[in-house]
C-alpha cells in the first residue's frame, strides 16, 4: 500500500486547510493510522491517530482545532485543520508506523 498526501499550502494565521491521504490499496484493516508532522529541526510528532477500536488521539497542541477522519470505502484519510497557527508549520505525513507505511508528505506553511 502506498500513501499519497495532498492539500498542503500556504495559509495565514487563523486560516484552514484540509489534508487528504489517498491509499493505493485497502486500508480498512490497518490500525493505528493517522497523521504526523515534522517541522525543521524538530522530531516527527503525532498529530492525530485512530486505534482499531475507533478511539481518536490528538496532540494537545491541535486538540479542538484539528479533526481527523478516515473513509475506508475510499481508502482515504483526512485532516481538517482550522485556526491554524504559525507553529503548525511543518511537513505533514499520513502513516501507519506499525506497518511501516508512510507517505512523502505535504507541506503546510502558516504565515503571520
Amino acid at each position: 500500500v502506498q500513501l499519497v498526501e495532498s492539500g498542503g499550502g500556504l495559509v495565514q494565521t487563523g486560516g484552514s486547510l484540509r489534508l487528504s491521504c489517498e491509499a493505493s490499496g485497502d486500508i480498512s484493516t490497518i490500525y493505528p493510522m493517522g497523521w504526523y508532522r515534522q517541522a525543521p529541526g524538530k522530531d516527527r510528532e503525532m498529530v492525530a491517530t485512530m486505534s482499531r477500536g475507533g478511539a481518536m488521539y490528538y496532540a494537545a497542541s491541535v486538540r479542538g482545532r484539528f479533526t481527523f477522519s478516515r473513509d475506508n470505502a475510499r481508502n482515504a484519510l483526512y485532516l481538517q485543520m482550522n485556526s491554524l497557527k504559525t507553529e503548525d508549520t511543518a511537513m505533514y505525513f499520513c502513516a501507519a508506523p506499525s506497518m511501516g507505511l508512510g507517505g512523502q508528505g505535504t507541506q503546510v506553511t502558516v504565515s503571520s
